[in-house]
């Protein structure tokens, strides 16, 4: 069997058709022909915007011997590019059946001065080009020094989370240089140490209290251990993931960005931290028995079971 997992796959932001939507047919085409089960679990969609982009995904899906999909904002996108998704299922993001024993313990302090871990990404704009872009960029860089003056001001320690050591390397140096340049101490109250792995990840987000950030599995990481957290949304599966958790009104547009809004919600988390801690728990302890019912209905129910395929040897 061909196994395709997670992620946001099946939209475009940065990917042209003859990238990763053309593999992703050509290697669903190849599983068919040598016999093999062709199966998409948890996978994000959308938005699609080029017409070749969609033709590729539509094809490669119509190949699947099984399909689900991590929200329902995916499968109502296809729904609405005229794919049939009828049988087709909803089951979160693989990643919330992560082992526990991966899970670093959760450690935070609370109250004014506990740690905002705050994750930033070199944004340009939501359609993943650079033309018109270097405006909304110098913009959400503004905003982000700006918001993070105002976490100083409050007596707050900032963790940057970066979130892609090679496409964000440009706005952790830009950040750097504004913060400076505005007589900010780097790094004093701001830990800027470099994450070379998942793990390390893992143990950044265990040392915070609050995570503010922008890419999905920023995101979706903080909630697995448990943090209160603010997404600042490049991207619907952004939105969507916060708010299938219950997190919904803690999600602001990346290129709105209200700075007292931001401060706002953190406040606000912190006066319900409890409560909010205490329903992650209980959503994402859902997510796993709704996995485990999937890989069930997979490898129990005989849907990767196929013939021995026929270019094998």
């Amino acid at each position: 069997m061909l196994v395709m997992t997670g992620t946001g796959m099946l939209g475009d932001f940065g990917i042209s058709p003859f990238d990763l939507h053309y593999d992703i047919l050509r290697w669903s085409v190849a599983a068919k022909l040598c016999g093999c089960k062709v199966l998409f679990l948890s996978v994000g969609a959308g938005p699609i915007r080029h017409p070749l982009s969609r033709r590729f995904v539509k094809a490669a899906l119509a190949l699947a011997d099984y399909r689900s999909y991590r929200d329902t904002f995916s499968r109502k996108y296809l729904e609405s590019i005229g794919f049939d998704t009828t049988g087709d299922n909803v089951y979160p993001d693989l990643a919330f059946s992560l082992p526990r024993a991966m899970i670093p313990v959760r450690r935070c302090r609370g109250g004014q001065g506990g740690v905002i871990g705050l994750g930033v990404m070199t944004y340009y704009s939501k359609r993943g080009t650079l033309e018109d872009d270097e405006r909304l960029y110098n913009v959400y860089v503004e905003k982000v020094a700006s918001f993070m003056s105002r976490l100083l001001d409050r007596k707050y320690t900032i963790r940057l989370l970066i979130g892609d050591v090679t496409y964000d390397r440009r706005v952790r140096e830009d950040l750097r240089r504004l913060l400076e340049g505005r007589g900010v101490q780097y790094p004093g109250k701001i830990i800027d140490e470099p994450a070379s792995s998942f793990e390390d990840v893992l143990s950044q987000l265990s040392t915070t209290d609050i995570v503010v950030a922008s890419r999905f599995h920023n995101v979706l990481l903080g909630l697995m251990v448990t943090k209160l957290v603010v997404a600042v949304s490049y991207h619907e599966k952004v939105e969507a993931l916060i708010t299938e958790i219950g997190l919904g009104e803690f999600c602001q547009d990346i290129e709105h960005i209200d700075i007292e809004g931001l401060v706002g919600q953190i406040t606000r988390l912190e006066e319900h931290s409890e409560n909010i801690r205490s329903e992650i728990d209980q959503r994402i302890e859902e997510y796993r028995k709704a996995l485990d019912e999937q890989y069930d209905r997979i490898f129990g129910g005989g849907i990767a079971k196929a013939a021995v395929p026929a270019c094998a040897g």
